[in-house]
């Protein structure tokens, strides 16, 4: 994703895993103002947690509106925000489902801005839902644009980011679906440790795809990745390190 004058600047703020912590969401919101686009993927809500899911669901719903107040929110479920069965027997984040304001957008749905395309994949919990994420990047496929990201929880066999220090947790379906589809960027967490660990990483490539997890840390700021298009970079900040990469 080089720079480019043709393309307005996009400033990307992406953030995973935030697990109901009240004061990282604060942070979340003080900090979107300086952005245009808030991309969150997955577990925002955290069902270990004492608080009832119902209630985590409240005032997650209210952060999403303080922050759509500043900029984009884009929002891909995790295995923690499901909430319950859909129609179809299977877990879904229902409430990620439901209509909002038009800068808010979460689940199933694609978005562009500024001749980039942004598609927000669910966590899917069997084969009806996984079938729909499917269907869901081959209809964003059709007519897009120069630039396309994904937002979806799980990070891609193959790469660093699936690594946890002890263990991989690959996700070969999205690996299949980014061989097939070859988007610029994709968003992704799940993996904590991904970018403390040896052998673990923040940033990585398939093919040309360039895959990102921000992990999950302790104190006042969530760890967290700018993207900025008109430099071309992207830049992770983690509690006691800094690191910036070049967007392709």
């Amino acid at each position: 994703m080089p720079p480019t004058h043709s393309l307005r600047r996009v400033r990307i703020l992406a953030a995973t895993d935030v697990h109901y912590r009240l004061g990282h969401f604060d942070w979340l919101v003080a900090t979107a103002p300086s952005v245009d686009v808030v991309a969150l993927t997955g577990d925002l809500a955290d069902i270990a947690s004492p608080v009832p899911l119902e209630v985590q669901i409240v005032v997650l719903e209210n952060y999403l509106d303080l922050l759509a107040e500043s900029a984009t929110v884009l929002v891909a479920s995790g295995n923690h925000d499901l909430d319950g069965p859909g129609a179809h027997g299977e877990q879904v984040a229902s409430w990620l489902l439901r209509e909002r304001t038009t800068r808010i957008h979460t689940d199933g749905q694609s978005i562009d801005i500024e001749g980039i395309r942004f598609t927000m994949c669910p966590w899917w919990d069997g084969p009806i839902t996984r079938e729909a994420v499917s269907q869901q990047l081959a209809d964003a496929a059709i007519d897009r644009p120069h630039r396309w990201v994904w937002l979806y929880h799980a990070p891609p066999a193959g790469t660093l980011l699936c690594f946890d220090g002890v263990r991989e947790f690959p996700d070969r379906d999205v690996a299949e679906w980014i061989a097939q589809y070859r988007p610029d960027i994709v968003l992704s967490g799940h993996i904590h440790q991904a970018p403390w660990t040896d052998g673990g990483s923040w940033h990585d490539c398939i093919g040309e795809t360039q895959v990102f997890n921000a992990g999950r840390q302790i104190g006042k700021v969530p760890p967290h990745i700018i993207l900025d298009t008109a430099a071309g970079t992207a830049d992770w900040f983690g509690v006691f390190d800094n690191q910036s990469v070049a967007l392709h």
